[in-house]
């Protein structure tokens, strides 16, 4: 399988985890998520760091994903990318009323991706070629872990 491909499996399995977590809140069932429709543009009003924290933490990835898969892509444009891709959740959470739709996210979640992108160039810049090899076998690693997390922990069929 080349190198790519394998990115972009593991880029699958990240944006399936990230809309389980993000949509449907770690539940099964939509039963189980509250359904409310709020939008808030307000930066930062109500906002618990715990919350924000995670959300740059958890979208950092996707600045690697989109460095690995889109090289010949300018940074501006991988930007773009995140936002968009931030935005279509946020905007999904509200037409499906199952979550704030919240800028504070959206800025988290772009901050994050943002990190991930200088985190790919750093890499980038003390690895050279093997760049996507070592953050292919990282990744690996951590999506194993996750799965047997999911798997094993939850007790419940994927």
């Amino acid at each position: 399988m080349g190198s790519k491909k394998f990115t972009f499996g593991l880029f699958t399995v990240y944006v399936f985890v990230l809309v389980w977590l993000v949509l449907f809140k770690l539940q099964f069932s939509l039963d189980y998520i509250e359904r409310v429709r709020v939008i808030n543009l307000i930066p930062f009003h109500q906002s618990l760091f715990s919350e924000v924290y995670s959300n740059i933490r958890i979208f950092i990835p996707l600045g690697i994903y989109i460095c690995m898969l889109k090289s010949e892509w300018a940074f501006s444009k991988k930007v773009s990318a995140i936002v968009g891709f931030t935005l279509s959740f946020e905007i999904i959470q509200f037409v499906l009323a199952i979550g704030r739709s919240d800028l504070t996210d959206i800025l988290a979640n772009t901050l994050g991706g943002v990190i991930g992108i200088g985190i790919y160039q750093l890499i980038f810049k003390l690895l050279k070629h093997r760049t996507n090899i070592f953050i292919n076998l990282f990744s690996l690693c951590v999506t194993s872990f996750v799965m047997y997390f999911i798997i094993f922990i939850f007790k419940r069929p994927i």
